[in-house]
């Protein structure tokens, strides 16, 4: 993995975190939710008048990734009803490269040195010690852990559909922006007809989502799908959850969550991993 690509899949980890957290930090997150992904759409078509099309062997791809990505919104949605950012944000990140790099290896024989398993394998244990993280009430919420598992399962799904869809397209942005394209206008149309009116009050309770979440999850993801098409999908996707260290901190600084020893050691054992993950590969 060059230096470029290191460097861009942790900028995507910070933008990542951020918007996760402004979701996670409204009053209404399914309106917020539905005011990132409708922002998202202009960037995108932006995006599609200045790269290549998508060839027509990735449209497959995109078609399933779009249904993936609305699965795991509606998902991330209700494990943010019920759990801490600095818990679900862990068990939903940290799962994904063990789903992924397993497939990678058993299904699409990637090949990894002793090292870049051991990288993994740091990065991954943070799920485990989240999930026997307390709340910022004293409790430990196994339902929200599970949710946030389920969440890290779709993660995985879309990684892989983008990773090699990405591949396929010669246009792993343009890619991207017709996933982002059909994901926002289904999206919407759902919430809306769940939720009459909800669109309306975008412009006046869900601005910051719509502006700076939208564009923040947008270069986030267009980075980790170019990064599929650099180096091993398994690799991007385990060195893309530093974001769990970036989550930490805004849980505990902007959202009044409470920091425990649990969680410093997921995020010591996240950071581990990047550094061994940079150096090896």
């Amino acid at each position: 993995m060059s230096s470029t690509v290191f460097i861009l899949v942790i900028i995507a980890a910070l933008f990542h975190a951020v918007w996760n957290a402004l979701i996670k930090g409204s009053k209404d997150q399914r309106l917020n939710m539905t005011a990132l992904v409708l922002g998202g759409i202009p960037i995108s078509l932006f995006v599609l008048l200045i790269e290549p099309f998508p060839n027509n062997q990735s449209w497959g791809f995109i078609l399933f990734s779009i249904c993936i990505h609305m699965v795991y919104q509606f998902t991330l949605l209700s494990s943010y009803k019920t759990g801490e950012l600095s818990q679900v944000y862990p068990i939903a990140r940290g799962s994904a490269p063990l789903i992924v790099a397993g497939l990678s290896l058993f299904v699409f024989q990637e090949i990894f040195n002793f090292s870049q398993i051991v990288a993994i394998v740091l990065i991954i244990i943070g799920i485990l010690i989240s999930t026997f993280a307390k709340q910022t009430t004293g409790q430990r919420n196994f339902s929200a852990a599970k949710l946030a598992l389920f969440t890290g399962c779709m993660i995985a799904a879309y990684s892989l559909v983008d990773g090699y869809g990405g591949r396929l397209s010669a246009s792993p942005i343009s890619y991207y922006a017709c996933v982002a394209i059909g994901g926002g206008v289904i999206f919407a149309l759902i919430v809306e007809r769940q939720t009459p009116g909800l669109i309306k009050q975008i412009p006046k309770e869900a601005k910051l989502s719509f502006f700076v979440g939208s564009n923040a999850s947008f270069i986030a993801y267009a980075i980790v799908v170019w990064a599929f098409t650099q180096a091993p999908i398994a690799l991007v996707t385990a060195l893309r959850e530093t974001s769990i260290s970036f989550a930490l901190i805004i849980g505990v600084l902007f959202l009044n969550e409470k920091i425990n020893l649990y969680k410093l050691i997921a995020v010591g054992l996240t950071l581990i991993g990047a550094i061994v993950l940079k150096l090896v590969s």
